[in-house]
């Protein structure tokens, strides 16, 4: 059995990479639930293994599954990607599963926060989040690393760090009541510290998704590199998004990271509001507890829910004309990655993107 640590990571002298830093592997959860994947979920596992596919194109995937869909699961992802039993109440591991951290000595531990199902009574998305709750402990089993327990209620869509002790995050989910409502702001700042290693967060205001995730930053803004940044942004001042990413643009501008360096802040374009037709709402399943998807609701399509990897750089597309627009730029700003496309409209019918739905394992 692997341990829980009674110390931090920060005293332990452990810290959390950044995305781009090189990773052992990816780690998955493979989608089922009804009452948010339209027709059973299977348009949503195509997607999955769009993804999967392409990342193991770069290093290797993990992807848990319940018991009850282990069998399809196998056979439809290919043979490279290694599928595990590991149940869950959905399929968020961005989310649900662990953070993990490594030190100089190439040490990989994980810290195991508290999931909620974003709000938990207050406003969260489902009933019951139980089997989320123990993926990073089956994680830490499977993998043989030990694990610190965080005392946050916290989603790894809600933040990114750039390995050098700086952190972004969104007023709108950390500071929401569903949260940590007994924590202020120094007291969530000092347990972001003791637990990802770092010196500066840096608050911008609200996401694109007030009620899916409240306000996830990884839809709206991400690390490059240290010192450099990429945020959403639009030209359309009719567009209900334009403010809130003027906003956030505004606080990345003005912001220097934990080295005291003025970050370099470059954009990303954001695909036209994408709405939920007729159809894909009528594919769900509609169950008490679980939030309802109605015709004409809007999403949360980003081309910032991008996932970085070993090598390349895996992009939601949504058949929009910023789509190549979008891969363009990813290109310029990672020269040395190969951006690859994948279909992204399934996956933020569910609530969210190619992000959301992978955690990566720094390599030790």
């Amino acid at each position: 059995m692997t341990r829980i640590i009674a110390s931090t990571p920060r005293a332990d002298g452990y810290r959390m990479p950044g995305e781009f830093e090189p990773h052992k592997q990816l780690w998955m959860l493979w989608p089922q639930r009804p009452d948010n994947w339209r027709l059973g979920a299977k348009p949503a596992q195509r997607s999955w293994v769009d993804v999967a596919t392409a990342i193991s194109r770069f290093e290797p995937v993990t992807v848990g599954v319940n018991n009850d869909q282990y069998e399809n699961a196998r056979n439809l992802l290919p043979e490279d990607v290694r599928v595990v039993e590991i149940s869950s109440n959905d399929a968020w591991m961005r989310d649900c599963g662990p953070s993990f951290v490594v030190d100089d000595t190439g040490g990989v531990r994980l810290v195991d926060w508290i999931f909620n199902a974003w709000g938990g009574l207050y406003d969260g998305l489902y009933l019951p989040w139980d089997k989320d709750q123990m993926v990073p402990v089956k994680v830490a089993e499977i993998e043989g690393v030990d694990r610190y327990k965080a005392p946050l209620v916290m989603e790894g869509g809600s933040f990114h760090v750039d390995g050098e002790g700086t952190l972004i995050t969104t007023e709108e989910c950390l500071l929401s009541p569903g949260r940590n409502p007994d924590l202020n702001r120094e007291q969530i700042e000092q347990h972001l510290r003791d637990y990802l290693n770092l010196e500066k967060v840096i608050w911008l205001g609200r996401g694109i998704d007030p009620d899916e995730t409240t306000g996830h930053v990884d839809d709206v803004a991400c690390f490059v590199r240290p010192g450099v940044v990429l945020a959403a942004a639009t030209d359309d001042e009719d567009d209900w998004r334009y403010e809130l990413l003027q906003e956030n643009l505004r606080r990345l501008e003005a912001a220097t990271d934990a080295r005291g360096r003025k970050l370099e802040v470059h954009t990303l374009p954001m695909p036209a509001i994408m709405e939920i037709t007729e159809d894909e709402a009528w594919g769900v399943d509609t169950a008490e507890g679980s939030l309802p998807r109605r015709p004409g609701d809007t999403t949360a399509a980003s081309y910032l829910n991008f996932l970085i990897v070993n090598g390349g750089v895996i992009l939601p597309a949504f058949g929009d004309p910023n789509d190549e627009v979008a891969r363009a730029a990813l290109a310029g700003l990672f020269p040395d990655r190969e951006v690859v496309s994948v279909p992204g409209r399934e996956i933020v019918l569910g609530g969210g993107n190619v992000h959301c739905i992978t955690q990566q394992q720094p390599r030790g």
